[in-house]
C-alpha cells in the first residue's frame, strides 16, 4: 500500500534536511551527488554519478532503502551489499519515524552506507 499524502510530505521534509547536510559541494555535484526517491512504500537513497564510458549520461547507485510497514507503523532499514542484495541494517533494523531513518543513515555507525 502506498504512502498517504501526509506521509509523503513528511518524507519530503526529512529528505530535504538530510540532503542539505549530506550533499557534496555544488562545484562537484556534476561528478557526484546524492538523491532519493519513493516507490510505493519504499524510500531509496542513492548516489548519482556519470557513466564511466559516457560522462553525459548519469546513473543512480542505491545504497540505502527504507520500507514503511503501515500495519506496524515502522520503517525497516536496509543496506545494499556488494552482491547487490538488500540486507537488514542490523544495528538498527527498524525505527518509528522517517526522521530516524535519515538519522540512522547519516550517522552510519557501521560504515554500511557511506563506507
Amino acid at each position: 500500500m502506498a504512502l498517504s499524502e501526509f506521509e509523503i510530505k513528511k518524507v519530503e521534509k526529512a529528505a530535504e534536511s538530510f540532503l542539505a547536510a549530506r550533499r557534496p559541494p555544488p562545484e562537484i555535484r556534476s561528478k557526484l551527488d546524492i538523491g532519493w526517491r519513493l516507490e510505493d512504500q519504499s524510500l531509496f537513497i542513492f548516489e548519482i554519478r556519470p557513466v564511466w564510458n559516457n560522462p553525459s549520461e548519469y546513473k543512480e547507485y542505491p545504497f540505502a532503502k527504507a520500507s514503511f510497514v503501515k500495519s506496524q507503523g515502522i520503517w525497516k532499514i536496509y543496506w545494499l551489499r556488494q552482491n547487490l542484495k538488500w540486507y537488514s541494517y542490523e544495528p538498527m533494523p527498524q525505527v518509528k519515524s522517517i526522521e530516524s531513518v535519515f538519522s540512522t543513515v547519516n550517522s552510519d555507525d557501521h560504515g554500511c552506507f557511506f563506507g
